[in-house]
């Protein structure tokens, strides 16, 4: 498994290639600055290790506390974390429930000390108004937001693989020389 310090080295180097794909692929500056954005978020601040003690998870600062019933209940490393789409997208939607649960207590807040009239229909139509009118900006925030999660697993997965084929490789050489000891041993003993 790479390290965290890895894990931000290879955003931050990758950062000029996204960023050079994605202008080239849109011609649009705009949504090259929010698919760029979105991945160096999604590198260092919304990262796949959520579900661990990590450096991500400790640069939410005094915020970290919202992750803790996500690292309660998601393994590290399960397809609920690390998996294409499945992970980025379940940790939007928990961070949407905290987002959604705390603007709703604020606005409460704010209700019971103002007394401010809130149309709760017209505002659910602007929202679903600037969804659809800024689709293709949401659509670039969850490209950014993906490349930095399967750029984070590639890592992960690379890493594994070469340590588990480096162990794969040096332990049958320990074996055969373990078992020419055991066999000179019983050949001598008889």
């Amino acid at each position: 498994m790479s390290s965290g310090q890895l894990h931000d080295r290879i955003t931050l180097w990758s950062l000029p290639l996204v960023t050079g794909l994605t202008l080239g692929l849109t011609q649009r500056s705009d949504l090259t600055l929010i698919v760029s954005g979105g991945f160096l978020f999604s590198g260092l601040l919304f990262s796949p290790d959520l579900d661990l003690y990590s450096r991500p998870f400790k640069r939410w600062g005094w915020l970290r506390w919202i992750w803790i019933p996500y690292q309660k209940v998601i393994r590290h490393r399960s397809i609920f974390s690390h998996g294409l789409l499945i992970g980025t997208i379940l940790r939007l939607l928990y961070l949407a429930i905290w987002v959604i649960a705390l603007g709703g207590l604020g606005l409460l807040i704010v209700q019971l000390f103002r007394d401010i009239p809130w149309n709760w229909q017209e505002l659910s139509q602007q929202i679903k108004r600037s969804l659809w009118t800024y689709r293709f900006e949401w659509i670039a925030l969850f490209a950014g937001l993906e490349a930095g999660a399967i750029l984070h697993s590639l890592s992960d997965w690379t890493s594994s693989t070469y340590k588990r084929f480096k162990r794969k490789r040096q332990k049958p050489q320990r074996q055969t020389t373990s078992r020419k000891r055991k066999s000179s041993r019983r050949t001598s003993k008889r």
